[in-house]
């Protein structure tokens, strides 16, 4: 316990969480019915947007300062956001993935991307989606978006059609200001933090990935450098008030997870290249690594430690997490530390292999344990 309270009133707050909660049920039922045009579109919104009401009041309730909609306005993290801008279609990807889960591992090829045409925003993707969320929240809401970089690592310059792109730069820059269009586009409508769901970062970290991602072409030294250059440019006409943050995931789908292996070949341009406030990292389990890649944690930054498995419903406890941040703050300063989930709870429609019970009991014991820690 800290002498005196380290506050936060900006985020990353001490007590933060992903992004995607479990859906209930009826929503659940509903998405598959507007799948099968089985349902009106009023309906469905009548049931989304009551689902979003009650799970923002269970955050407050639970005393977390910022709130998602639980990324119950999409059916998944990061599809219904990429197809989105036109000319992205789904394709089978060249690398192949190895979910794995306690019970073993299966290989699957999950769906890639395919730049088609030209990128261009036809229409804005989450606006309505935030700013129903900002008319139900008494707290700071935060929405959630797949990085860029997704539009590119599963096929590498193969993704992307030559003609449209001969040259690959061209690409990233029109991919940075379609993105930089949707960010503007949620600034003005009152978005003060912004959360980048980055997969790749952490699939560099994994040497069979690694391998893979040279096998079609690319080379995993040079693509963090690339990518935070991507990101960069996406979020370089952010409003100031707007504070960016970037979750690190390593595959969230069913309780399964993809890659494995800690941060350190990716760690010094993560921290040091890519212009962003918070850090939230996957820190639940010895497929994390260490803490030692936190030594290159610039002043100033702050590392939101995913402690609080998603993965399965047992619950950690209170002295196991404190000793764990302890562990960290050997690398980066204790003000410089925060907790938070390893991932979200739901990435996909269905969501991990966890109760909503247990769920809330993990949400309640993340906000418990960095009130003891920094007093907040």
């Amino acid at each position: 316990m800290v002498s005196a309270p380290l506050v936060r009133t900006v985020p990353p707050f001490r007590a933060d969480q992903v992004g995607s909660l479990l859906k209930p049920r009826a929503l659940i039922e509903a998405y598959k019915a507007r799948e099968k045009k089985e349902i009106a579109e009023e309906k469905f919104q009548g049931i989304e947007q009551a689902a979003v009401r009650e799970v923002v009041k269970l955050q407050e309730e639970l005393g977390f300062k910022s709130v998602t909609d639980g990324e119950y306005s999409r059916s998944g993290w990061q599809r219904d956001f990429l197809v989105s801008f036109a000319n992205v279609k789904i394709v089978p990807t060249a690398v192949k993935m190895r979910f794995h889960t306690e019970d073993g591992a299966t290989d699957m090829i999950p769906p890639g991307l395919h730049v088609a045409g030209k990128l261009s925003r036809p229409r804005p993707i989450f606006i309505d989606a935030f700013k129903f969320l900002r008319s139900v929240t008494k707290v700071v809401p935060k929405i959630t978006i797949p990085s860029p970089s997704l539009m590119h690592f599963r096929g590498g310059r193969k993704s992307v059609d030559e003609r449209a792109y001969p040259d690959i730069e061209e690409f990233y820059g029109d991919l940075a200001r379609v993105y930089a269009e949707e960010i503007a586009d949620l600034g003005r409508n009152g978005c003060t933090y912004l959360q980048i769901d980055e997969t790749n970062f952490a699939y560099l970290c994994d040497p069979s990935l690694r391998e893979q991602v040279r096998a079609i072409g690319e080379d995993p030294d040079q693509l963090p450098h690339t990518y935070a250059r991507l990101i960069n440019n996406s979020i370089a006409g952010k409003p100031a008030n707007m504070t960016v943050c970037m979750h690190l995931c390593r595959g969230n789908a069913n309780s399964a997870w993809v890659a494995q292996g800690g941060y350190e070949p990716v760690a010094e341009t993560l921290f040091n290249e890519i212009g962003i406030t918070g850090y939230f990292l996957e820190y639940d389990s010895a497929r994390a690594g260490g803490f030692e890649p936190l030594r290159f944690v610039p002043k100033g930054k702050i590392v939101v430690l995913g402690l609080v498995t998603t993965k399965k419903g047992k619950l950690e406890t209170k002295d196991e997490l404190k000793r764990r941040i302890d562990e960290a703050a050997k690398f980066v300063p204790l003000e410089q530390l925060a907790l938070s989930p390893q991932c979200g709870f739901s990435s996909t429609l269905e969501g991990n292999k966890i109760t909503v019970e247990e769920e809330i009991a993990k949400l309640e014991l993340i906000v418990d344990t960095a009130r003891d820690v920094w007093g907040d």
